[in-house]
């Protein structure tokens, strides 16, 4: 894997490393803006595709962190200062409740129903997390439990490593006859996630002219963004299982998918009943 690229030794700022990650996520930005601008030009709104995007990244890195703090509690405690500062913490849910947050207050200030604005950013949350797991994997972060098929990828300079011993800190289920030291191969759940954002992506663009009820099409994106996180968390090698054998992340992709199910539902019976001719 690739997880630092380069370094820059620039005046005053000093040296800074450029990891791939950052750079992805840098590339899914790109990537969301071009489809929020396609979208908000569709809809006659151009210049809103600017705001929104800022919306969802400062309220993004905003949400990731603090979701990231709270799960590592006992960390931030021992050192506030190190754990805010530092690099680690982008965490996706924190980062979606942030930015869907952030998103709505812009959507609501510049005078945008909040279901055409919701719609038009549902393609561009896909893609966007699409590319940006590429980042994950490139750096060696999130991947999952051992595995001796082929699709198993080894994560020596991984973030952490996919040692043994760190992988038994994970709590995956690890032959104790291994070393600590020894790296193994693991679910590479970071492309698995990509694929099937790619492929909700794809869905999403190809429904995005239809008519349907406002809000619609980002209630489906809930919908599939929750039962494909849940699927892929259970080859992921997670240490947050406190609720038995799930992890937060799954019950946190479990109220996304009710949530979609509930606004699908919930639109199309304020459908029926508008359509329904009157007595």
């Amino acid at each position: 894997m690739y997880p630092e690229l380069f370094t820059l030794n620039l005046p005053l700022v000093g040296s800074l490393t450029v990891t791939s990650f950052g750079v992805m996520l840098w590339v899914a930005m790109l990537a969301g803006y071009w489809v929020l601008r396609a979208e908000f030009a569709r809809l006659g709104q151009a210049p809103v595709a600017v705001d929104v995007l800022l919306a969802g990244i400062i309220g993004g890195i905003v949400g990731a962190k603090l979701y990231y703090l709270v799960l590592h509690l006992d960390q931030t405690a021992q050192n506030p200062a190190a754990s805010i500062f530092s690099r680690a913490g982008i965490v996706w849910y924190g980062g979606f409740i942030g930015g869907f947050l952030a998103v709505t207050w812009v959507l609501r200030r510049r005078g945008i129903a909040w279901g055409i604005g919701a719609d038009a950013v549902a393609p561009a949350l896909a893609l966007s997390y699409a590319v940006g797991r590429v980042g994950c994997f490139l750096v060696g972060d999130d991947y999952g439990r051992p595995t001796d098929s082929f699709v198993g990828v080894a994560f020596p300079e991984g973030f952490p490593p996919s040692t043994a011993g760190n992988l038994r800190g994970f709590g995956a289920d690890v032959d104790t006859a291994i070393p600590d030291t020894e790296v193994l191969a693991v679910h590479p759940t970071q492309l698995y996630e990509t694929a099937l954002s790619t492929i909700f992506f794809v869905m999403l663009w190809r429904l995005r002219g239809h008519r349907r009820p406002r809000g619609w099409l980002f209630g489906v994106w809930m919908i599939m963004s929750g039962a494909g996180r849940f699927v892929v968390e259970i080859f992921r090698a997670k240490d947050d299982r406190f609720l038995g054998t799930f992890t937060v992340a799954q019950a946190i992709s479990v109220a996304l998918l009710v949530a979609g199910v509930v606004l699908v539902t919930k639109l199309w019976r304020e459908r029926a009943a508008r359509l329904q001719p009157a007595a």
